[in-house]
């Protein structure tokens, strides 16, 4: 009897980008709280692609550099609005919702956002 090998969403769908925007802004936090420098968009876009190889899925260079810059203004954005403890606690959180058995108001928020950051039509 063949392994069934589980189906996943193509990188392309609206829910995986969410999720990769997700996890980039909780990763853009918490280098910017830990190390106080911002991961530029390149290095937002190479982690994308290391995340997406091991589910065995691509994007295009082009719309995973989109989706960096739209972490990089989420993320910007979270920190200029919170204090420096609730932005720990804001990244803490993000990094721990990544996980798939932890829920919390504050990632379903964010991840809201994200989504509605998808939906916006691209600036000029």
């Amino acid at each position: 009897m063949a392994a069934e090998t589980p189906s996943h969403p193509a990188a392309s769908s609206r829910g995986v980008r969410a999720a990769l925007i997700f996890a980039l802004v909780a990763e853009r936090l918490t280098a910017y709280y830990e190390h106080g420098q911002w991961p530029t968009e390149a290095q937002g876009a190479s982690l994308v692609a290391d995340w997406l190889t091991r589910s065995k899925r691509t994007l295009a260079m082009d719309e995973r550099r989109h989706l960096s810059a739209l972490s990089d203004q989420l993320a910007r954005r979270i920190a200029a609005s919170l204090s420096r403890e609730a932005g720990l606690y804001t990244a803490h959180d993000m990094m721990e919702a990544l996980d798939p058995n932890h829920t919390s108001d504050t990632a379903q928020a964010l991840m809201a956002e994200c989504e509605r950051l998808l939906d916006e039509p691209p600036a000029p």
